[in-house]
């Protein structure tokens, strides 16, 4: 049985529309940090804020980095899994070969549907429909194949082929359940809620700490973007399926499994 897994509410939207807004917003919240400042006439600049403004960015460029490599983590988590995935079910095909001609020829023919649903998996992004559908295509094409291999299996003549074959399947079925751990192991909404606030509140003291003379939109602009863009990565590398960094070289692997049918007699 395929049990699915909800993605995280933040993966719902795309990164680059995410960290865009986020800009806006630091500049909006920089603005209202500095308009509230200067209704203070009394205010010190030099005191009280300054060293919170710096700790909070401090903690920011921490939270940052902290954050980035998680999601790089997980990027090349889902890479190295994609391609073992590539790899098993290449060997569990090869293995068919193994079989009597009637057996080979239902053996690659299940594969060959197997690997397209494997295929539209990966194209399937963070649809949830799409992507349990094909989580439960391929859960019923593999248990197809498996009771087969099984089948095959009680017959002596067929003992050096299953022993190569069960190993296979075993592994081609476990990957299945790796790869969609993996896909949904995303960073915890509640690490990038509490980074999307730190952001807003060091816009806030930014703005709060500038008078009129020093009052800089230049620094605030390149402030924004700079947060924003790190962010931008963060989320990409963090949902590979949606955005510009995306995993369709290692996907590759699994595609060019289809020119092992293509040349099959």
């Amino acid at each position: 049985m395929v049990h699915f897994m909800q993605f995280s509410f933040l993966s719902q939207f795309k990164s680059l529309g995410t960290a865009f807004i986020l800009a806006i917003v630091m500049i909006a919240v920089y603005w209202a940090g500095f308009k509230f400042s200067s209704r203070q006439k009394n205010r010190n600049t030099s005191d009280g804020f300054g060293p919170v403004e710096g700790a909070l960015l401090g903690l920011l460029a921490l939270l940052l980095a902290f954050t980035f490599s998680m999601s790089a983590s997980r990027y090349d988590t889902r890479r190295q899994v994609l391609i073992e995935e590539a790899n098993i079910i290449g060997t569990a095909i090869l293995r068919a070969d193994l079989y009597p001609a009637t057996e080979r020829s239902s053996f690659r023919a299940d594969f060959k549907e197997y690997l397209e649903t494997r295929i539209a998996y990966y194209e399937a992004g963070f649809d949830p429909e799409k992507v349990e559908a094909n989580l439960e295509r391929s859960a019923i094409i593999s248990a197809k194949i498996w009771d087969r291999a099984a089948v095959l299996a009680q017959n002596r003549d067929n003992l050096i082929p299953s022993n190569q074959m069960v190993p296979a399947l075993n592994e081609m079925i476990d990957i299945v359940t790796t790869r969609n751990a993996a896909r949904h192991a995303t960073v915890p909404d509640s690490i990038l809620w509490m980074l999307f606030v730190l952001c807003l509140v060091s816009s806030f003291l930014v703005g709060y700490n500038r008078n009129e003379i020093a009052a800089s939109w230049v620094v605030i602009i390149v402030f924004a973007l700079m947060i924003s863009a790190s962010i931008f990565i963060i989320l990409d590398l963090d949902r590979p399926s949606q955005g510009l960094i995306t995993l369709e070289e290692a996907n590759k692997n699994i595609i060019s499994l289809r020119s092992m049918f293509e040349n099959a007699q």
